[in-house]
């Protein structure tokens, strides 16, 4: 599975770009706007082909699940640790039948002790961010922990191969995306690699 993350601010034909991305094949779509009210994440969601709700996945207002047919809902580290200790409390008033739920981590031990059955977990910095000056990679070995796990983290074609042999099963990838010059063309090539590695 590919994961990419919003970029924090809005960037040029951002919706538009979106959309082509989900035409060639994006799948998961994590929308991390912590700027965007709960007003502009459904201004942001209505410019969405509406077709592509299914395949967006919402860091914040988890209650937009109710309004739209979203992918699922992410806890960033904090609110996971907040309230996922009582999560029937939590999921009482979210209508989260078929919905995925995920969650951020930021060390391997954390992630194999938490209890709560997570549909994925991300995990970073695997190798140095792209997006986030002086956040540097750690390379985790996740082969021996039996949950999915995404690397998140400095992830681009070329880092690929080496994620997969660290025991990842996913990759999240935010910055070799959007910084690119040409999101489209880096998605399609990161997607390219991904596939042919896995196989």
């Amino acid at each position: 599975m590919i994961v990419l993350i919003a970029p924090e601010n809005d960037i040029p034909n951002e919706i538009e770009i979106l959309n082509q991305l989900f035409q060639e094949g994006l799948d998961y779509y994590h929308l991390r706007k912590p700027n965007k009210s709960y007003k502009d994440h459904c201004e942001y969601l209505y410019q969405i082909d509406k077709k592509y709700h299914n395949k967006i996945v919402v860091h914040y207002f988890h209650e937009l699940v109710n309004e739209f047919d979203l992918k699922g809902i992410h806890f960033q580290e904090q609110k996971r640790r907040d309230h996922i200790d009582n999560p029937g409390h939590y999921f009482k008033e979210l209508s989260m039948f078929g919905k995925t739920i995920s969650s951020s981590f930021h060390e391997p031990e954390e992630l194999e002790c938490c209890e709560f059955e997570f549909d994925y977990h991300l995990l970073s910095p695997v190798f140095d961010s792209i997006s986030k000056k002086g956040y540097e990679g750690k390379r985790f070995n996740v082969g021996h922990i039996d949950k999915l796990i995404v690397g998140m983290g400095g992830i681009n074609a070329e880092t690929i191969p080496e994620t997969f042999q660290l025991g990842f099963k996913g990759i999240g990838v935010l910055g070799g995306i959007w910084n690119t010059e040409d999101p489209v063309k880096s998605f399609v090539a990161l997607n390219d690699m991904y596939n042919s590695v896995k196989n």
